[in-house]
């Protein structure tokens, strides 16, 4: 029972390697599984290791293959990233201090200090710079809500942050994922892109602060 066990979460972690064969087995039932890691990966603070990044990435250059529907699956992820936020914050709203003094499974103190510390320079930014940060991405509307963050200004981040965030890694997936280099060093692609997208959302910040 261990091992089965342990296989449903080795399977749910590294999804986006089991992906194209788990398309090939059944098809368009892949789109829920797509849109629950998405919310989950989101919406629950105890969940960051999930793949968000190598994942949207992934889907995008599989949806180049003709294997998924590039709008259908844009726009259901976007949905599941601002779902994935939105309960995020009324658990952090609603039992977050509770959480806090206790001490949140999984989730070291250095995470919560560096998400408080977004917070602290980019105030309600951070739900949208937060998305291209993993593990900031899963806390920071878990303490925006434990903060009482207002709801209507946080959706406006959170829709921005969802959109942006999902759209860029399925586009860079979509146009680049399938030339022979990328697909050979996947994992340093993607902590490229990583890099590159904070530089790019940090230079927007800075920018925004001149004016």
């Amino acid at each position: 029972m261990f091992d089965q066990l342990w296989s449903i979460i080795d399977l749910i972690i590294h999804f986006d390697d089991f992906l194209p064969l788990i398309i090939e087995e059944y098809g368009t039932i892949v789109y829920f599984f797509l849109f629950l890691i998405i919310f989950l990966e989101t919406g629950v603070v105890v969940t960051p290791y999930l793949p968000g990044d190598s994942l949207l990435f992934l889907v995008g250059a599989i949806a180049a293959q003709g294997d998924l529907n590039i709008l259908f699956v844009l726009a259901l992820l976007i949905v599941a990233a601002i779902a994935g936020d939105t309960m995020n914050y009324w658990i952090g709203r609603s039992f977050g201090s509770r959480f806090l003094s206790r001490g949140i499974p999984f989730i070291k103190e250095h995470h919560i200090a560096k998400t408080e510390s977004y917070f602290e320079r980019y105030g309600g930014k951070t739900i949208v710079i937060a998305r291209f940060a993993p593990f900031v991405r899963t806390l920071a509307p878990f303490l925006a809500g434990t903060g009482k963050m207002d709801y209507s200004r946080f959706i406006h981040f959170n829709a921005a942050g969802g959109a942006l965030w999902v759209s860029s890694f399925i586009f860079a997936g979509y146009l680049f994922g399938n030339i022979p280099f990328i697909s050979e060093n996947f994992g340093l692609v993607i902590f490229a892109i990583i890099a590159v997208s904070m530089v790019g959302v940090g230079s927007m910040i800075l920018d925004a602060r001149r004016l």
